[in-house]
């Protein structure tokens, strides 16, 4: 049985934790609301709709250690855990998300871990979305401390999608009907013809050059 001294050491444990993990969130999106105001002066317009960040419940993390076979520790949680905290950024065009990531591993004191690009190799049931993690410092009082972010970044219509299948997923605990996974399957398809199509009408309105006007004054 946990006595009550060692009760409060792994609450402040746990405090401390989820600061940091809240502090790295408050520092990649300021990051990021930088990179994109420097886009906009450089070329006139924003890569980005909006962006979302979370931290997962105490419920999740317990969840999703017990799922993965793991020990429910603080340790265990920093150690194999990369989504605690994570941050959505939504664009318009897939080719910004490509540009994004780039801009956010070009950061000096951003250190990418990993990527999984479900863009240019869907999930099966057709999930698409850019997946980085990364650590980046977070100092405090006694130095920097390493902290992980999970970043997601998709298209409008990739969000859209997922945002269905999510609640597809829960509502049937993960065993959804066959008829429901075919039907988001051919929903995915018609996403990844729609983000081709309005990039492509995108290019054309940008190319677009009207007629200088030719009529004159009498």
């Amino acid at each position: 049985m946990v006595n009550i001294p060692e009760a409060y050491n792994q609450l402040d444990q746990w405090n401390s934790v989820m600061f940091l993990y809240d502090s790295a969130l408050k520092e990649i999106r300021t990051k990021i609301e930088i990179l994109n105001g420097e886009f906009v002066h450089i070329f006139g317009h924003t890569p980005i709709e909006h962006i979302k960040s979370r931290l997962k419940t105490p419920e999740s993390i317990v969840k999703k250690l017990k799922a993965d076979g793991l020990e429910v520790t603080i340790d265990n949680m920093v150690e194999k855990l990369s989504d605690i905290a994570g941050i959505r950024i939504i664009c318009s065009f897939t080719q910004d998300i490509y540009e994004i990531a780039d801009m956010i591993a070009r950061q000096e004191d951003v250190t990418v871990l990993y990527v999984k690009d479900y863009i240019k190799q869907p999930k099966p049931n057709g999930y698409k979305s850019y997946h980085m993690v990364v650590t980046l410092p977070i100092y405090l009082a006694h130095g920097p401390v390493e902290t992980k972010i999970e970043i997601q970044i998709r298209t409008v219509a990739m969000d859209f999608w997922a945002s269905l299948e999510h609640k597809i997923y829960y509502k049937f605990e993960g065993n959804a009907p066959d008829f429901l996974q075919a039907e988001l399957k051919a929903c995915a398809d018609m996403v990844d013809m729609l983000d081709a199509k309005m990039f492509s009408l995108n290019q054309t309105i940008q190319e677009f050059s009207p007629e200088p006007r030719t009529d004159k004054k009498d």
